[in-house]
């Protein structure tokens, strides 16, 4: 008797890495609307581990169903599919524009 792996596979954007080895992912879906046949994009926000704190903010990750890791986290980051291009030039620039006043 094989056991064959039922364990769900999302793809996501991560919106934020704040927290150590946990990235915040954005999986975006679309439904049907039952009435009016259009259809809408619904979004979901889970939290995932991310074990070498690799994934910037911007990223498409492939993120696995695992057990319970914390109190929130269920999911884990199984690979990164595309970077985030602007990941640290938006952030050199605003400090270089940090507001300091020239001295006259």
């Amino acid at each position: 008797m094989s056991q064959e792996s039922t364990r769900k596979i999302r793809e996501g954007k991560v919106t934020s890495n704040r927290m150590q080895k946990t990235v915040v992912v954005s999986i975006e879906r679309t439904v049907l609307h039952s009435r009016y046949k259009k259809y809408l994009r619904r979004r979901t926000t889970v939290k995932a581990h991310d074990e070498k704190n690799e994934c910037q903010i911007g990223d498409r990750v492939l993120i696995v169903e695992c057990r319970p890791l914390s109190r929130d986290k269920r999911w884990r980051v199984r690979r990164i599919l595309d970077r985030s291009i602007s990941g640290n030039t938006a952030v050199a620039t605003d400090l270089g524009e940090s507001g300091a006043s020239p001295s006259v």
